[in-house]
Formats: structure tokens, sequence, C-alpha cells
């Protein structure tokens, strides 16, 4: 009896953080729109693209970025010594837009995370007032680059990412994605909040991660991230903490991402990062971990529990265990209808996600145990992308 009043009065304080979390959302901003006016830019924007091996992706990326108009300035591709054709890819693509240059970093620095290192070797060369990193894996609209900059000059921000819509997924991947997405916004707050949150909260998301030139370089550019699995949080935080107007904000309608190539690629790629490790320090992390635990892993063993007759429901403290796990349920149900224009088709594993709760609460620990040693199944260590 003494355990489930202890697991209640856990579960419930969680409970009140998670509401908390969460009310923001119910004023969050709409998606961001594509900009497809013809309307002179007042900016200029520096694409930098680091690849590695990105051969089956890179050219519908650079599609994307091709079909960019004014304020896109050039798209400087920083390849990391490519086996599989994906220089060919870039150099055919540069034939058809001026603005692609083909990059060859040099070797890696001790202490530097390859991808990181990549782009602050095309941060050098930059030569845009906005520098824009993009990933391979994305699939930008028309009119992206001019929408994210008009919103960052109008909301005055100093860097500012934005969140994809996830295509081509299978039904199995939609069964876990979604509860692994959710724990960052049980964590974090809704994308797109009124109201930005403490430094150490901030989130961002490398896939679109703009930023003003200046402030990079003004800032040491990404060292501040260079041996961090999670750079784009690393960096945000950082900026953030400095007084740098910092904000994430809905970029479903701007770009699609296509990231893996099957549920195992989509466990290990979540797994090396989502737990915010580099960027959050250790008791927050635990804290975090402990979090998503209450909230979101127990709450379907627990119903599953009651449901095979486990625990006493004639007791004042099982009544009140039961009702909570469930109103946790309703919620994680709810936010099925939350979340659902990030997916570009939602196929019946993406509404049975709820079920993989558990699963994902179990990852985020496991990631918080392990420090990652590849990069999309590269390694060693701080070598490669």
């Amino acid at each position: 009896m003494v355990a489930w009043i202890l697991l209640l009065i856990a579960q419930g304080v969680a409970t009140i953080v998670l509401l908390k979390h969460l009310a923001p959302g119910w004023s969050r901003r709409p998606p961001v729109e594509p900009m497809l006016s013809s309307a002179p830019a007042t900016a200029s924007v520096s694409v930098l693209l680091a690849t590695l091996n990105e051969a089956k992706r890179v050219g519908r990326c650079l599609a994307g970025l091709m079909a960019q108009g004014a304020p896109l300035k050039e798209i400087l591709v920083v390849d990391s010594g490519s086996l599989d054709g994906t220089g060919e890819i870039v150099r055919t693509a540069a034939t058809r837009d001026p603005r692609i240059k083909l990059l060859q970093d040099p070797p890696l620095p001790p202490g530097w995370v390859g991808k990181v290192w990549a782009l602050e070797f095309g941060l050098q060369h930059a030569t845009g007032e906005w520098v824009l990193g993009v990933d391979a894996d994305t699939e930008p609209k028309t009119g992206m680059v001019a929408a994210i900059v008009a919103r960052a000059e109008a909301d005055g921000l100093d860097v500012v990412s934005f969140g994809p819509r996830f295509a081509g997924m299978t039904a199995a991947e939609q069964w876990l994605q979604p509860s692994m997405l959710l724990t960052l916004v049980y964590r974090h707050g809704a994308v797109g909040g009124a109201s930005r949150p403490h430094p150490d909260r901030v989130m961002a998301n490398g896939q679109c991660f703009l930023a003003r030139r200046e402030v990079l370089l003004n800032n040491g550019g990404y060292a501040a991230a260079r041996n961090s699995w999670a750079d784009d949080v690393t960096l945000a935080r950082t900026l953030a903490a400095k007084g740098y107007a910092v904000d994430f904000m809905d970029g479903s309608r701007l770009y699609d991402v296509r990231a893996y190539d099957g549920l195992p690629h989509m466990w290990r790629e979540w797994g090396r990062s989502f737990d915010l490790s580099d960027a959050t320090d250790r008791v927050r992390q635990w804290g975090d971990v402990l979090f998503i635990v209450m909230v979101q892993g127990l709450p379907m063993l627990i119903l599953a529990a009651f449901a095979a007759g486990l625990p006493p429901l004639n007791s004042p403290a099982g009544s009140l265990l039961l009702t909570l796990n469930a109103f946790l349920f309703t919620i994680r149900v709810l936010m099925l209808f939350a979340i659902k224009g990030s997916y570009a088709v939602r196929s019946v594993g993406y509404w049975l996600s709820p079920l993989s709760d558990p699963v994902a609460a179990f990852r985020l620990l496991l990631s918080s145990v392990r420090r990652p040693t590849q990069w999309r199944g590269r390694a060693p260590l701080l070598t490669e992308h």
C-alpha cells in the first residue's frame, strides 16, 4: 500500500509539471507558411549543407534549395570525403545553379564531432547576412528560405530553427517515432509557444537552423557545440544564455524530412541524441528521465496491470492511481491530434503509437546512460558525421 501511495504522489507531481509544460500549446502560433511572393529581399542567406555519403538523399535536398529565390545567396556543400558519389551529384547540380559550391573540409581537429566541424568550415566561407544550416535528408518547399528569414526579422530574432514534417515513414516507424518525439514535447513544451522558455530549456533543430552570421562569428562560431551530439540544442542554449533572441517554431509546411531506412535505423539515430545529455546538466537530465517514466512510460503499464487485476482496486490509493493514469493516457491520445500536422501521412501505426510509450521511455533511459559512438552508423567517435 505504501508503494502505491508513493507512486501516486510521484505521478501526481509529474502530472502537474506536464500540464504546465503543455499549457502554452493552447496559444501556440500556427505553422510558418512558405513565402511565394516576389518582394525584393532585404537580407542574404548562405546555406550550409554538411555531407558524408549522402547520395541517396542529397539530390532531393539540392532540388528544393535550387527552387528558392531571394534571399538565398549561396549553397555551400561541405563534404567530408564521401565515397558514394555525393560529390558528383553536387557538382552536377552546380552546373545548373551557380549558387552551389562544393567544399572539402580539412582534417578533423581533436575534440570535434565531424558534422559540427564541417559547419564551422562552411561558416568561414559564408558571405550572407544569415547562415542557414540544413541536413541532406531535408526536402525544402519553394519559398522556405524567404519565409524563415522574414519571420526571424519580423520577430527580432538572432537564432531560430524549425521543426519538420516527417514523410516516407513506414507503419512500424510511425508506431514508435511519435512516442519518442513526444518525450521532447513533454519535457520542453509545445513548438511555437507564445512565450520563449528559459535558456536551459530552449529547443532547436539542426535540420533547419537559421542564425545571424555576425552573431555566430562574434561567439566562436560552432565551437561551443564542437563535441556535442546534440549540437543544435547546445548552440541554441549557449547563445540564449548570452542574451540573444532564440526561438523554435513549427516548420511543418516549410520542409519534409525523409531520414530513416527502417525501424532499427530510426532506433539508433533517435537514441543518439534525443536525451540531450550534451546540452543539459546531469541533474536535470536524470530529472527529465524520471519525469518521462512517470507521465509517459508507466501509464500504459499501470492500466494494463489494473486490467489484469494485479493491484488492489478496493483501496482509495488504487482508485486514484487508476484515475490518474487514465487521465495521463487520455492526454497522450489527445496529443496525437495536436502533432498530426507534423506527419505527411498518418498510418495505423501512428494512431497506435501510445502503445509504444513504455518503449520510448526505455529508449530515453538507454540513451542517457550510453554516450554515442557513431553518426548515421559511421565510426569512430568524433571523426565522422
